[in-house]
C-alpha cells in the first residue's frame, strides 16, 4: 500500500507548489515510485512539474458521453472509462502524473470525484508514495475526494483569513471521518521568523488560545523564494528550481514530517 499525501488549502496559499516541491523532493531521496495525482480541475500541478497532459479524466468521460460507440462490445461504460484512465497517466522522469480536469459536458460532476476516488484508490497499491493535489477551499473534501491519507498537509498564508480557513478545514476533516495519521499545518510564503503571533486567537480578551485548537500539527514556514517568482512568472517547472533554493530548502528541512511514517 503506497504512502498517500494530500494537499489541502485555500487558492493563493501556494498550495499546488508545496505539492509540486514534495514530489520533487521524493524523487530526489529516490524512495520509490511516485504517482502525483493533479485533483484541482486547472490542471497546475501538471504545468509545476513541468508535465503535458494529453488527456485527463474530464477529457475522456466527454469523449465517452460523445462517442459511446467506441465502448467495445461486452466492455461496462465504468470499466471502459478506467482502462480510459488507467492508459492515460502521463510517465515523467521520476514520477507519473493522473490529472482530473473538468469535464466540459453537461453531467454530474461527482462522478468526476467519484471515479477519481475510486481509480486512486485502485493506484494507491502500484506506487510506493502518492501525492495528492486537491482542489482548493473545502468542496472536494465535503465530496470526499481524499477519504484516507498518510498525510494531509493544510497549506495556509500567514494572515488570519488563511489560518481561519486552515482551522474549517480541520474541523470539516473532523466531521467527515476522514482519515489522517498525520494533520499537519505549513504556513507558507513567510520570512520573518516567529510565526506564534499568527496561530494565536485574534479576539483581544483571549489571546492565548490557539486559532487551530488541536486539529493541525504546525511544523515550519517556507520563507518567499525569488527564484520561484521569477519560474512563474516565465512558467517553467518547479523542477528546474535550484538545489539551494530558499523555497525547497525550507520545505526539505520538513520534509521528515511530511513524508516519513507508519503506514500501518
Amino acid at each position: 500500500m503506497g504512502y498517500v499525501i494530500a494537499i489541502a488549502g485555500k487558492g493563493g496559499t501556494g498550495k499546488t507548489t508545496i505539492a509540486a516541491l514534495i514530489v520533487r523532493l521524493l524523487k530526489e531521496e529516490k524512495v520509490g515510485s511516485i504517482l502525483a495525482v493533479d485533483a484541482d480541475p486547472n490542471n497546475n500541478l501538471a504545468e509545476s512539474l513541468g508535465v503535458e497532459v494529453k488527456k485527463t479524466i474530464g477529457s475522456i468521460l466527454d469523449e465517452v458521453c460523445l462517442y459511446p460507440e467506441k465502448i467495445p462490445t461486452g466492455m461496462s461504460k465504468d470499466r471502459f472509462i478506467e482502462y480510459e484512465v488507467q492508459t492515460s497517466i502521463t510517465e515523467a522522469e521520476g514520477f507519473d502524473l493522473l490529472a482530473m480536469g473538468r469535464p466540459e459536458g453537461p453531467g454530474c460532476y461527482c462522478y468526476v470525484n467519484n471515479l477519481l476516488r475510486n481509480i486512486t484508490a485502485r493506484l494507491i497499491k502500484d506506487y510506493d508514495y502518492v501525492v495528492i493535489d486537491n482542489e482548493a477551499g473545502f468542496e472536494h473534501l465535503s465530496r470526499r475526494t481524499t477519504r484516507a491519507c498518510d498525510a494531509l498537509v493544510v497549506v495556509s498564508d500567514a494572515t488570519a483569513v488563511g489560518l481561519k480557513s486552515a482551522r474549517r478545514i480541520s474541523d470539516l476533516i473532523k466531521e467527515l471521518n476522514i482519515k489522517a495519521k498525520k494533520n499537519l499545518l505549513i504556513i507558507n510564503c513567510y520570512d520573518n521568523g516567529d510565526v506564534s503571533i499568527f496561530l494565536r486567537s485574534h479576539n483581544q480578551k483571549n489571546r492565548n488560545v490557539p486559532i487551530l485548537h488541536s486539529g493541525l500539527d504546525y511544523i515550519g514556514n517556507i520563507p518567499k523564494d525569488p527564484e520561484i517568482t521569477e519560474i512563474s512568472l516565465n512558467g517553467s517547472s518547479l523542477m528546474a528550481l535550484s538545489d539551494d533554493a530558499i523555497a525547497l530548502s525550507a520545505l526539505r528541512s520538513l520534509s521528515k514530517d511530511i513524508i516519513y511514517g507508519a503506514k500501518d
